[in-house]
């Protein structure tokens, strides 16, 4: 795909993308993002700036598996987050375990991939902003391992620019601490920061079909979360390990990642 080319989104099912909360994600509201917030003490700022209602996009930094955690904890309205289906689908009490934990911080299963995969998600998430739901994303794609910045790619531009919602830009600090990559448990010695920023319209940059409007209203963004999150930049994309010669002739060759 170039990057005057918008992708053509196919109709996702409403049911898939999960747009009701349902009795397990109420319960989560209710007990687990209060339990968490006793136990870890996150420090929140920008509460006020995030809407009360109707369709909003948090865009954040990515450091840490918890990232997901943190924010719906710390946001003052229910957030949907996309998680690997994966975590949806064992079997027996560790399974079940699983699907409740995800279910009850507003996980919804998808399959996590590039090409179709990647569109598919695109549009689950528009369900979900269509009806009125906050979403988060991160614009990175992936963790950063070394801390720095990377990035951002498109998708989270596109969805804004196509359903016109505002995104809220986060900052998070500290989750790395709290939990690095190959941990299995989060530290109860570590604290997390969450920053919420001011909602930024992008609509200005232009329609979601042109190019350069995206990757002006991803810079945009990705400027939004620097401020708050005071990461050093790592003026690259965050790619993923290339796993075959063609791979790494891709990433090298200009496209817009999406």
């Amino acid at each position: 795909m170039t990057s005057e080319d918008a992708p053509e989104p196919r109709e996702a099912d409403p049911q898939a993308a999960s747009t009701q909360m349902g009795s397990t994600y109420a319960l989560g509201r209710v007990v687990v993002a209060p339990l968490a917030r006793l136990l870890y003490r996150p420090r929140i700022e920008g509460k006020a700036n995030v809407p009360k209602s109707g369709a909003v996009i948090f865009a954040s930094n990515h450091l840490s598996f918890i990232d997901s955690i943190a924010i719906p904890v710390a946001a003052p309205r229910p957030v949907h987050f996309l998680a690997k289906s994966s975590y949806f689908e064992g079997t027996g009490l560790s399974g079940w375990f699983s699907r409740g934990f995800f279910a009850a911080i507003g996980a919804v299963p998808v399959q996590r991939g590039a090409g179709q995969a990647a569109l598919d998600a695109l549009d689950q998430q528009r369900v979900l902003l269509e009806a009125g739901n906050a979403v988060a994303l991160y614009p990175e794609g992936t963790r950063s391992l070394d801390g720095r910045l990377y990035k951002g790619r498109t998708g989270v531009a596109f969805l804004a620019l196509q359903t016109g919602a505002p995104v809220v830009p986060v900052g998070l600090i500290g989750t790395a601490e709290v939990m690095p990559v190959g941990a299995k448990v989060p530290s109860m010695t570590k604290r997390v920061t969450v920053k919420f920023g001011e909602p930024i319209d992008l609509t200005p940059h232009g329609p979601a079909s042109s190019g350069r409007a995206r990757r002006l209203a991803t810079d945009e963004i990705m400027a939004a979360i620097h401020a708050l999150s005071g990461q050093e930049l790592a003026n690259a994309y965050n790619e993923v390990p290339a796993q075959s010669p063609m791979d790494r002739i891709k990433q090298v060759l200009p496209h817009e990642r999406r």
